[in-house]
């Protein structure tokens, strides 16, 4: 009988190890040996600074690589047979000889994001739809404006507003579900179309009592990735416009001065969590300038950071964060879940979650 392959799982990451990890993979996995580095956030290119951070021997043994930036030459991990990088999307790592030379599974943790997003999302909205910056500086000066400002009757709920959610993966999906609980229309895009009930199905990691996991929400279905069939989207009298869908050579200047102009008509607020690429950004500045929309959150940027001297910053009704509407206390557990899931599958030959497809990008 052939010797068992020994199995190594090595974590290179940018955040500390979350209490009680290594006891718990070597109860759940013990066929594994764990190793677990932490490295402060670096933002160079991957493969120029990896051998700064891990020595090119420790890859030699590994089989499954957990990481988020920090992939090794393909040369350094013969025995690699799975990736599992802690974030939903692989943009950043999509130009990587691992990416475009090897044939090795990577998997994501998309799926841990919806919960933290969609508050974000909603927070945003309900902030400009609210006033909310107006009443902070009402606060810092101590003034009770109550009887001296009209623009509060201005206000609008969100019951029957309908909201466009561009990428209905598990992020939109939540999204869905809270704006629904709003009172809120929602309709849903897809890159590919979603026909029928058993397509519209969510088939990825879902924490538990969130999303559309049968895809039952929205109240119509729109899907494909040329213009005709995005502007026939746009035209659905959209009043806020999600973005959550991943960043590829397709996606990258999706919506610039035409889709503005679309959204024009019912003034849309548009919110983007997903890649600042997506939107063509001067085109963005002169909407929002023009009134075109009614204003902008936006967690992602072009580029990130983005300049101090940078028009975007001073472009009328936005509010911009630097990337860190999916940031919580839940991330790293909810990841690791995801890698349990996986390392339980593969022990038992069965198919893995969140695997990218590569000739898509996501």
């Amino acid at each position: 009988m052939a010797t068992p392959k020994p199995e190594k799982l090595l974590c290179v990451l940018p955040l500390p190890a979350p209490p009680n990890l290594e006891q718990q993979m070597k109860e759940k996995h013990p066929e594994m040996d764990f190793e677990y580095i932490f490295h402060r956030f670096d933002t160079r290119n991957a493969l120029a600074c990896v051998k700064d951070i891990v020595p090119p021997e420790k890859f030699q043994s590994a089989t499954v690589l957990v990481t988020l930036t920090m992939l090794p030459d393909p040369a350094d991990c013969p025995n690699l047979e799975l990736i599992h990088v802690f974030s939903a999307g692989t943009n950043h790592i999509a130009n990587h000889p691992i990416f475009t030379n090897t044939k090795i599974p990577i998997c994501t943790a998309t799926g841990v994001h919806g919960p933290q997003i969609a508050e974000w999302v909603l927070m945003t909205l309900l902030a400009h739809n609210h006033l909310l910056p107006r009443m902070y500086e009402f606060q810092k000066k101590h003034l009770w404006e109550r009887e001296r400002t009209m623009e509060f009757h201005r206000v609008r709920d969100l019951v029957g507003q309908r909201i466009g959610v561009l990428g209905y993966g598990s992020i939109g999906r939540q999204i869905a579900r809270v704006s629904k609980a709003m009172g809120m229309d929602v309709i849903a895009y897809t890159a590919t179309p979603k026909k029928t009930p058993e397509a519209r199905q969510d088939s990825g990691y879902i924490v538990p009592g969130t999303g559309d996991p049968d895809g039952s929400i929205p109240s119509a279905w729109f899907g494909g990735l040329d213009k005709d069939s995005l502007h026939n989207f746009l035209e659905q009298d959209i009043d806020v416009l999600v973005l959550s869908l991943p960043l590829t050579a397709k996606t990258r200047h999706l919506l610039g001065e035409a889709e503005f102009e679309i959204l024009a008509k019912k003034q849309a607020f548009l919110v983007n969590i997903s890649r600042g690429e997506i939107i063509d950004q001067p085109d963005l500045i002169r909407a929002l300038e023009k009134g075109s929309l009614r204003g902008a959150a936006l967690d992602v940027t072009d580029p990130e950071p983005l300049p101090k001297d940078d028009p975007l910053w001073d472009a009328p009704n936005i509010l911009i964060a630097p990337h860190i509407s999916g940031v919580g206390s839940a991330y790293s557990e909810r990841a690791f879940q995801i890698l349990d899931i996986n390392l339980t599958r593969r022990a038992k030959g069965e198919k893995l979650i969140n695997v990218v497809q590569r000739e898509r990008g996501y």
